[in-house]
């Protein structure tokens, strides 16, 4: 101030309201300081002290006003990041039986002891009552709580995968336990609360203790009542988990047919994987995986339920499953073709199936094979049942010889079974090419 004035400036914290006291002492005429907003939250304010930027505007200090940047992006604005990739299923939480937790949950209440240094019988045992039903509440209420927050929603969920919780459990099941499971979570929570307040009100000890009695009795009876919840949460954990992951970073093989036409018993061939091989349609219940290791390359194999000449209408969920694996994962296909007549399914057939999946998923690398060979005749099979269009010389040829190009094995004589693994490695090789291109181009 130019050595103008001869002020002393006194600052200190008054505790109740928390405002500056300003005093001031010969403050010449015309110089005033506008009042300030600033806290000092300790009386040794020289260490803990709030500065702030002033500016002097005609002998006045005026507060600086500090603008934020409003090209920065604010947290809450941004978009939250959805769960792209597979493999959400095999981070499900262990997920307890109802029975258990409410064994644990009533065991570890009863080991609660009331609050030390109550002297009155009726209030000790009054806050022994209340906290025994409030901890029984928690110990039920947590765990439900807990799982809830960790089984996923499903549209974070990979598409393939919501596809799997679909078919699998069934439409609107998933989240129809998890609505079960809150409910229950919700009226163990009100119910626990409603008596720990009763008991907590007791006028004397056995007013109390017959209101921890009664507490405990409601309690357990909502638990119980709807525990089925809990027992089915845990069903969907053990069936997700044990779905087989698919890494979409590593060229997946993916078999495709009519029903026992002989694909389990290629997957076999090729990979690890051990699929369970009868003489009888839909020997594969749901998506099997193997894999294969060539050149230290690993490459996944797919063995995926059969599909019949209908709609998508009119398919089951084990043909959806096939449906999903080709229409979400990055899949090479080795569609396999039986034209002996014991798989059950007729040649024309197959080759209706077979041009639907190549126009509706034509974008895919493609590898035929036609299976059993060594049963096939001179003249093709004739199903008494097909109508013999003998104008269509395409369905004619295939009935004979397959798709043009199709690679003629039998896993019985191993007949062509090293021309189809090198086939195979060929396609896989090239599938890893497009995951990577894809990869680059989403990354630019």
């Amino acid at each position: 101030m130019n050595g103008a004035c001869r002020t002393v400036f006194q600052l200190c914290e008054s505790p109740p309201t928390k405002r500056l006291i300003i005093r001031s002492f010969n403050v010449p005429h015309g110089m005033h300081v506008i009042k300030s907003s600033r806290i000092y939250p300790n009386q040794c304010f020289c260490r803990s002290i709030q500065t702030e930027t002033y500016n002097v505007v005609r002998g006045s200090y005026i507060p600086k006003t500090e603008t934020k940047n409003q090209n920065e992006p604010k947290e809450k604005d941004q978009p939250s990041k959805n769960l792209e990739s597979v493999g959400a299923f095999q981070k499900l939480p262990m997920v307890m039986p109802s029975i258990d937790i409410f064994h644990s949950a009533l065991k570890k209440a009863k080991r609660v002891s009331p609050t030390k240094g109550i002297a009155n019988i009726a209030k000790r045992e009054r806050n022994r009552g209340a906290k025994q039903l409030d901890t029984l509440m928690k110990e039920l209420a947590v765990p439900l709580r807990t799982y809830l927050e960790e089984f996923p929603k499903k549209e974070y969920l990979h598409p393939y995968e919501c596809s799997l919780i679909e078919l699998t459990l069934g439409d609107g099941k998933y989240e129809e336990v998890l609505r079960k499971v809150d409910t229950l979570r919700k009226k163990v929570v009100t119910t626990g609360k409603e008596h720990a307040s009763l008991c907590a009100k007791s006028i004397s000890k056995r007013d109390a203790e017959g209101s921890l009695s009664a507490g405990m009795k409601k309690v357990e009876e909502v638990y119980i009542h709807h525990a089925k919840a809990v027992d089915d949460l845990l069903h969907i954990a053990k069936t997700l988990r044990a779905m087989p992951v698919v890494d979409l970073d590593k060229p997946t093989l993916c078999l495709v047919g009519a029903p026992n036409v002989g694909k389990s018993s290629l997957v076999r061939i090729l990979s690890t994987g051990k699929p369970e091989i009868c003489n009888y349609p839909f020997t594969t219940r749901g998506i099997l995986m193997g894999h294969i290791v060539l050149n230290y390359q690993h490459f996944q194999v797919t063995d995926t339920p059969g599909l019949l000449k209908r709609s998508d209408d009119d398919r089951n969920n084990l043909e959806k499953l096939t449906l999903a694996v080709l229409s979400y994962l990055p899949t090479a296909v080795l569609f396999v073709h039986d034209l002996s007549g014991e798989c059950g399914t007729s040649p024309s057939d197959q080759f209706a199936i077979y041009k639907e999946m190549k126009e509706r998923y034509g974008n895919h690398l493609w590898l035929n094979v036609v299976s059993k060979c060594d049963l096939l005749k001179e003249s093709p099979v004739i199903f008494s049942t097909e109508n013999c269009d003998h104008d269509n010389i395409e369905l004619q040829r295939y009935r004979q010889f397959g798709p043009d190009g199709a690679l003629l094995v039998s896993v019985k004589n191993d007949i062509g079974l090293s021309e189809l693994k090198e086939k195979v490695y060929e396609m896989l090789v090239s599938q890893m090419t497009r995951i990577k291109e894809q990869k680059a181009t989403e990354e630019t």
